[in-house]
């Protein structure tokens, strides 16, 4: 059981972290995401930035320990994501680039979404004083 429970969180550990680097892209399909997206990635940026370990990797920890199963000591990308995507060694400058590219990559989606709010608007008061009324 706490081997399923363990598996589990990695799950939504891994999910997590592909929503807070592309989750705002789901802006497009509804814009209440917004709502969920921003804190989510603040909390990501915070913990890329200062090197702090994700509260569901102690977790996730705890279940393996319970299950008598290996824990790792490192944060879940440095377990699970560092062997395949990163380098061998993760510095602290490397981690804090990835911070920086986060932080970029959805400065440029939220830039995409700004730009298509204000496309929308425009066309809304275009109607409106064409006298379609959109009320």
């Amino acid at each position: 059981m706490y081997e399923l429970a363990a598996d589990l969180t990695l799950i939504i550990h891994f999910t997590f972290i592909l929503f807070v680097v592309f989750g705002a892209l789901l802006f497009f399909i509804t814009t209440k995401i917004i709502f969920i997206h921003i804190p989510a990635f603040i909390w990501g940026s915070y913990i890329e930035l200062t090197h702090s370990i994700c509260p569901l990797t102690y977790l996730e920890n705890w279940f393996l320990h319970k299950a008598n199963l290996t824990t790792y000591t490192e944060g879940f990308i440095q377990n699970y994501l560092v062997p395949i995507v990163y380098p061998i060694n993760l510095t602290k400058d490397l981690q804090i680039y990835l911070g920086i590219a986060l932080i970029v990559v959805n400065m440029i989606i939220y830039g995409f979404i700004i730009n298509k709010l204000k496309k929308m608007k425009k066309l809304i008061r275009t109607v409106r004083s064409a006298g379609y009324g959109l009320d």
